[in-house]
């Protein structure tokens, strides 16, 4: 048996880590679109020969559950199909059922060989602009979502072929599409020449022996902690606002074991799956699963096929979270992930309730914006996910207007917006008092104006938490819920559904979302006063709901406590 060197393992690691994040950055950089170079709405990793994934930069925490199965189920249908990958090959498809995410994600993958054999793959993961999905209508079925690859050969032995990509363009409507896509192969070009230099240096075979060491390092890690958990089983639920098609309540269930260092996730009761779009493929679940587990047990434990070696899911074919094909699944990356976080954490709140934090925004908050641009008479696709309120936690608030969970994207700056697109940002704040009361006070969400410059725009959305809002913890409050508005040419303000697809604006009208805030920990009376005063100096929250939520006063410059009132809002609770 050959020894393992820790110290080896520690550079391997690092190595290994910084080849994912060089290809992040040169996908970054040559990318056209705002949601890719902006927003880094992209991941990309490492895997070994047999498809196991060993490292991925840090980016999307969704992408790290979903680009293992999707390198898994890659494999199986190459060999099903008889396709052979040669040195130079890179792999495009984005079939919801094959990469487990929706079809505006592609991923591109490439073997990495050395003397004739494959010793490793690479991969990346960047969500597109458009992708030829239907604008006027909510998707009812797999068909709808645009157009949907099997693995093909967009470069074959090192060559570009340009008819895969002629066969792309000629399905989309935006130039982005095949800029990004030429982006994510420049970025396997040079995680593939990083890795080769690895080879020459160290050998394939040592490669390959840390490669494995580090998952399961990795998954030695994972045990260990969970381990230390107490053996409990707790369950929870809690329910999507409609699934698009209709305004139904959507549950999902979940009851959390730890047994041992193993944790079982049940989702039986669950809802089925759903006419509109909130399906979840298998891979999604399990994404958010190791998610969970991660963060609650070994946050700082790399990020690889480790981490889900202890985690067992039990979830129905053809349930929400577990859906069949042809179901429709776009809404699931960025609606019904989120929930499934949710009702993950609201069981572990039972089982380790002071590591577990109130629920956050509950949604990735999602806006496109399409149409023709005015200025150049080409069709345009802006494509934003936006930011909302963390769950405060035992001895933490949560974080003000920041992606939350599944998602870890950034915000795309007004000007960046209004350079690329007809449309001008009127206005971009947090929200005042959305946060959850509380001893830690959830964070807060934002709301953002946009007009549509000289044209009529198509717009499409995908929110929640308009009716059910985020939940506190341990007497904290929930917060306030999200909203879209959009306001007529006569100043008249419509509340449009949780989700929407074919809504116009004409020039002069403006689209408005607001976003969830997190949800409080503890009572909100217990709050330190001077940071109930820091909230309203630093606008986040009114002198009015300092008064009567914390009561606590606020008197110009200086504030006070009210201990009359404090007594009496107490005495209330």
């Amino acid at each position: 048996m050959v020894e393992v060197d820790p110290v080896t393992l520690e550079v391997m690691k690092n190595t290994l880590f910084s080849i994912a994040e060089e290809m992040g950055a040169v996908l970054v950089r040559a990318a056209y679109s705002t949601n890719i170079k902006d927003r880094r709405d992209c991941s990309c990793a490492l895997y070994t020969g047999q498809g196991q994934l060993v490292a991925q930069a840090e980016h999307i925490p969704l992408h790290l559950g979903i680009m293992p199965s999707a390198v898994k189920a890659l494999l199986i249908y190459c060999e099903e199909n008889v396709i052979d990958m040669e040195p130079g090959d890179a792999i495009l498809f984005n079939d919801p059922f094959l990469t487990g995410s929706h079809t505006w994600d592609l991923m591109v993958a490439s073997p990495i060989f050395h003397e004739g054999k494959m010793i490793a793959i690479i991969g990346n993961l960047a969500h597109h602009v458009d992708i030829g999905e239907h604008k006027s209508h909510v998707p009812r079925e797999a068909f709808d979502e645009g157009l949907r690859i099997p693995p093909v050969k967009i470069q074959k032995r090192g060559e570009l072929d340009k008819e895969i990509l002629r066969f792309v363009k000629h399905n989309v409507r935006v130039e982005e599409v095949e800029r990004d896509l030429l982006a994510q192969l420049g970025a396997n070009r040079r995680g593939a020449a990083r890795m080769t230099e690895l080879v020459q240096e160290i050998g394939v075979d040592q490669m390959n022996l840390y490669m494995d060491e580090l998952i399961n390092y990795t998954e030695r890690r994972l045990r260990t902690a969970i381990s230390q958990l107490p053996q409990r089983k707790a369950s929870f639920e809690d329910f999507i606002e409609g699934d698009g098609i209709d305004d139904n309540l959507v549950k999902i269930r979940v009851t959390v074991s730890v047994e041992g260092s193993d944790i079982h996730m049940d989702f039986t009761g669950t809802d089925p799956q759903t006419e509109g779009p909130l399906n979840s493929p298998l891979p999604v679940t399990l994404a958010c699963a190791g998610y969970c587990v991660k963060c609650l047990t070994d946050p700082e434990a790399p990020s690889n096929e480790g981490v889900y070696r202890p985690i067992h899911i039990e979830a129905p074919d053809g349930s929400l979270v577990n859906a069949s094909f042809p179901a429709a699944v776009s809404y699931a990356n960025s609606v019904t992930c989120m929930r499934i976080v949710d009702v993950i954490l609201g069981a572990f709140a039972q089982i380790v309730p002071d590591r577990v934090c109130a629920a956050a925004t509950g949604t990735m908050n999602a806006l496109n914006i399409k149409g023709l641009d005015p200025r150049s008479n080409r069709f345009y696709g802006y494509v934003e996910t936006y930011a909302g309120g963390w769950g405060a936690m035992n001895g933490l608030d949560g974080l003000d207007a920041t992606h939350t969970h599944m998602t870890n994207t950034m915000n795309a700056p007004v000007e960046a917006i209004e350079m690329a697109y007809p449309l001008r940002v009127i206005s971009y704040n947090v929200i005042k008092d959305s946060e959850g009361a509380g001893e830690m006070r959830g964070g807060v969400g934002i709301r953002r104006e946009i007009a549509a410059i000289d044209h009529t725009a198509t717009l499409g959305g995908r929110g929640d938490r308009y009716k059910i809002k985020p939940w506190g913890l341990a007497g904290g409050g929930e917060a306030s819920g999200s909203r879209y508005i959009k306001v007529h040419l006569d100043g008249r303000a419509e509340k449009l559904p949780s989700k929407f697809q074919g809504v116009l604006i004409k020039p002069g009208e403006r689209i408005i979302i607001e976003t969830a805030g997190g949800g409080g920990w503890g009572n909100p009376l217990d709050r330190d006063p001077l940071s109930v005063q820091m909230d309203v100096v630093n606008g986040l929250i009114s002198p009015k709901r300092a008064r009567e939520t914390y009561g606590v006063i606020i008197d110009g410059e200086t504030f006070k406590m009210n201990f009359t009132e404090t007594r009496t809002l107490r005495t209330r609770s």
